[in-house]
């Protein structure tokens, strides 16, 4: 069923529109060229194990903690969220010197999770959402960041009325050039259980038709799987497009429309065709961040140690058996 049909959203797509935004898929390079599909796979691994702090929040680590355990289990990088650093700087700790701290064991920021309101339909409220993104893009820019989160948040709910994706495409290009002025690019998220901008062809039109160069995608395999979005849409995407990934697994014995957060499991636990996803993403030239993003209450019952390790483990594993096999 297509979003249109499900109410999830709607809009008309004039044929102008059409090769409009044809000449931006050219033009923007958001996606891969043909060619790469004919090239052979890499012949090493082109991706960067990240760790989102959602994973461990249920043993309730501080910031500094979370940093210092992903370095000491092997993660090359972190995606914190914005509210630890802002408690983290409230309770008198010094964003400069997690900066330090996080590039002297290694690490990079990958990215950050926030949730400003950029793309709801008032006006006032956007602008409020869009000076929110810019506090908390210069927090994250502060620890070395240089990507902030734009989901779709105060468009997701229920009872949220349809969006128009051309003009959310408008506000995608106001919160990118206001990241800009800060060093920040907004990477634009999805979410599968959302009413609106809930599978990865509204994002990529959205990012395609926002006409900004800067524009990029950050999927997550739970929410591919969750809004009906094929996993074969990947192969349109090219690397430059997808910064970061979060990546997990979910359960196959349940109707997609019942799983929660909650249900995401450990890459590889679950029915997620892992290996098509990232053979495909090292065909088409992605050097993506992976970020394992887990909200499993099971988990965080868990050692934060154990949960982090074996998360990694399992990922690598995952990465490493998609990269060996045949091309299909």
């Amino acid at each position: 069923m297509s979003a249109v049909e499900s109410g999830a959203s709607t809009w008309k797509v004039s044929r102008r529109e059409c090769v409009r935004a044809g000449a931006a898929l050219v033009a923007g390079g958001v996606l891969a060229a043909a060619t790469l599909a004919d090239e052979p796979p890499p012949s090493s691994n082109p991706f960067v194990y990240c760790l989102n702090t959602s994973t461990i929040r249920g043993q309730k680590l501080s910031i500094v903690e979370e940093v210092e355990l992903a370095a000491s289990v092997g993660y090359q990088a972190i995606e914190p969220w914005i509210r630890e650093l802002q408690q983290y700087a409230e309770s008198g700790g010094s964003l400069p010197d997690l900066k330090k701290r996080i590039a002297d064991l290694g690490l990079t920021v990958v990215n950050g999770i926030s949730f400003p309101a950029w793309a709801v339909d008032d006006e006032t409220e956007r602008a409020r959402g869009i000076e929110t993104f810019k506090r908390e893009a210069e927090l994250i820019a502060r620890i070395g960041g240089t990507r902030l989160a734009a989901p779709p948040a105060g468009i997701n709910r229920a009872e949220a009325p349809p969006v128009d994706l051309w003009a959310v495409a408008e506000r995608y290009a106001a919160v990118l050039r206001a990241g800009r002025d800060i060093g920040v690019t907004a990477v634009l998220e999805f979410w599968g259980s959302s009413r609106n901008l809930y599978r990865l062809s509204e994002a990529a039109l959205v990012a395609i038709a926002c006409g900004d160069p800067d524009a990029c995608l950050l999927p997550d395999i739970y929410h591919l799987y969750r809004g009906g979005s094929d996993f074969a849409g990947l192969k349109l995407l090219s690397g430059k497009s997808i910064p970061v990934m979060h990546v997990n697994d979910y359960p196959g014995d349940r109707p997609r429309g019942e799983l929660t957060d909650g249900d995401r499991v450990h890459v590889g636990d679950g029915a997620a065709p892992t290996d098509f996803i990232f053979r495909t993403m090292a065909e088409n030239g992605c050097r993506t961040a992976l970020s394992l993003e887990l909200f499993n209450a099971n988990y965080w019952r868990q050692d934060a140690d154990l949960v982090a390790r074996v998360g990694l483990e399992k990922l690598r594993t995952a990465v490493e058996r998609a990269l060996a096999a045949p091309t299909a």
